[in-house]
């Protein structure tokens, strides 16, 4: 992937300064996400494994909205006449968009406005960092449809956000989280003004993608894997990690810069 020249079709992308933008395209739909959109972006995400040029991403929405979800027309429609095969086939997809962005070792900030819902709030939990409008409106929507919360690992992650009590309240009922609650739970790292939410979205992929990128990337692993091994095996796993991180050259303009009394330059190696 040359986050230069990439030129998805079904979102926009924009990449400057380390930064890679990604931002749902279809505002006339409060930007829904299609069969196609979600195959693009699972691969887009897995793709930016190999693209070291950059070192941030940021997930938005165009018009004043994130994401509406799946496309009712387009997806929920078409799902009825499925059988089980191709289901399970269109679940285990839209499961794999999340363990892309999982998985890719840039943190992702979701820079969110306006409706976010369905598949579209599950893209703003599989982000590492949340950031919202006083507008913003989030919703699980499943049971809503008929369908059980546990879709796209919503039970795994949902929880280790905002609590079990608060995601088994927002997956059984797939009410409306208001912007406020949201940021009272811990769900949205912080709320700003609709006018300078990719400001402020920008700045602070800015300054990740300034610092150390290959020790960001062991964190996001970290962050991802430790909740599922005991406390005794975490520590020996950060243990290596760091003495991983401590070999870096990273590691060692850190600490020349400081004898120095300078700022580092972090080069991601």
């Amino acid at each position: 992937m040359n986050p230069e020249s990439f030129s998805p079709e079904h979102f926009s992308w924009h990449f400057a300064d380390g930064v890679g933008t990604v931002t749902l395209n279809r505002p006339d739909r409060k930007n829904p996400l299609t069969f196609e959109s979600y195959a693009e972006l699972r691969d887009t995400f897995r793709a930016l494994v190999y693209a070291t040029d950059v070192k941030a991403i940021i997930v938005t929405g165009a018009g004043g909205n994130f994401s509406s979800g799946g496309d009712v027309h387009e997806i929920i429609g078409p799902l009825t006449k499925m059988a089980m095969p191709e289901l399970l086939a269109f679940t285990r997809m839209t499961g794999d968009l999340v363990k892309a962005m999982r998985a890719c070792p840039q943190p992702i900030i979701a820079a969110i406005d306006g409706i976010c819902v369905g598949a579209g709030a599950i893209m703003a939990m599989a982000s590492d960092l949340r950031l919202a409008t006083p507008a913003t409106k989030t919703a699980f929507l499943f049971t809503r449809v008929g369908l059980a919360g546990c879709d796209m690992g919503a039970c795994a992650i949902l929880p280790r956000i905002i609590g079990q009590g608060r995601a088994s309240d927002l997956l059984y009922t797939g009410r409306m989280m208001s912007a406020e609650e949201g940021e009272r739970w811990g769900f949205h790292n912080r709320l700003v003004a609709a006018e300078d939410l990719i400001g402020e979205a920008t700045k602070l992929a800015r300054s990740i993608a300034a610092g150390p990128t290959f020790a960001h990337g062991i964190t996001k692993t970290q962050l991802g894997i430790e909740w599922a091994v005991s406390v005794e095996t975490a520590i020996e796993m950060e243990a290596q990690a760091q003495a991983i991180c401590m070999a870096t050259n990273d590691f060692r303009r850190a600490f020349e810069a400081f004898a120095d009394k300078r700022t580092p330059e972090f080069k991601g190696d």
